[in-house]
């Protein structure tokens, strides 16, 4: 199945992207690809995490205080840990720490700074900075080293079988799902790292903000999240085989 048989039949209020990148000295020459369809400029989702966790620990003296917060917000997604974080160092601070290490632009959200996961970005972007962050790693960046194992650590639950689609039962993942009370769509993020050997790396991201107006569905979903109760198998659900099969198709593209 191509990107043009996953695409072609979305309903037209949906929206999905993808986007790889193959990069490293010593290896083939380096390849990009990236397909949309829909919004040029997704939430994010929580998609940035580790991103985040990254620049914020030369921002904070205290390295077992960042790592108090920023591995559970890598491992387990932590809202309250990345809110420690965002707010501590600063959402246009952070955000500008990413655009000098990384030469990606986002902005802090209209409305409420304090929503970090209200950052809009495009997959192409974010391929571009985690292939900055994986192969500060594989350089010996301590933070980003961390940052990568943690991404290393994420369960089988909250990935969405994006390494057994890849084929890299090791990758470094980190997926984002939300579904805000203002959208009337279910938004599900992934990107996948996986290193080759000294600083070679592939980075595939896939993101997709799908329907989802029935309102009993929304309204169980809201209440979910109000709980606290997890919401990852409505996700799974709405945005799944999309998500994976978008993930498959443009690591074809690179050329694994």
């Amino acid at each position: 199945m191509g990107f043009n048989e996953l695409l072609g039949d979305l309903d037209h209020s949906a929206s999905a992207q993808a986007a790889g990148i193959r990069r490293g000295y010593g290896g083939p020459p380096a390849r990009d690809v990236s397909v949309r369809s829909g919004l040029t400029r997704l939430r994010c989702a929580s998609l940035l995490k580790p991103l985040y966790a990254w620049v914020c620990a030369a921002r904070i003296p205290d390295t077992a205080r960042w790592r108090r917060h920023a591995e559970p917000a890598v491992v387990v997604s932590s809202n309250a840990d990345t809110l420690n974080l965002w707010l501590a160092i600063g959402p246009r601070v952070i955000l500008d720490d990413l655009r000098e290490r990384t030469g990606v632009a986002w902005t802090p959200p209209n409305g409420d700074p304090s929503r970090f996961g209200s950052v809009e970005v495009a997959a192409h972007e974010v391929a571009a900075a985690y292939a900055v962050l994986a192969q500060a790693a594989l350089a010996g960046d301590p933070d980003a080293e961390a940052v990568l194992g943690w991404m290393g650590e994420v369960e089988r639950s909250q990935a969405y079988g994006a390494r057994e689609a890849l084929g890299w039962p090791g990758a470094a993942i980190k997926c984002g799902w939300y579904g805000a009370p203002d959208e009337t769509c279910l938004r599900t993020h992934a990107v996948a790292v996986q290193p080759h050997g000294g600083t070679r790396v592939s980075v595939v991201v896939a993101m997709t903000a799908m329907p989802y107006t029935e309102p009993h569905e929304r309204e169980v979903y809201r209440e979910r999240v109000g709980q606290g109760l997890p919401v990852e198998a409505e996700h799974e659900k709405v945005a799944g085989p999309l998500l994976r099969g978008l993930m498959e198709e443009t690591s074809a593209a690179l050329g694994h």
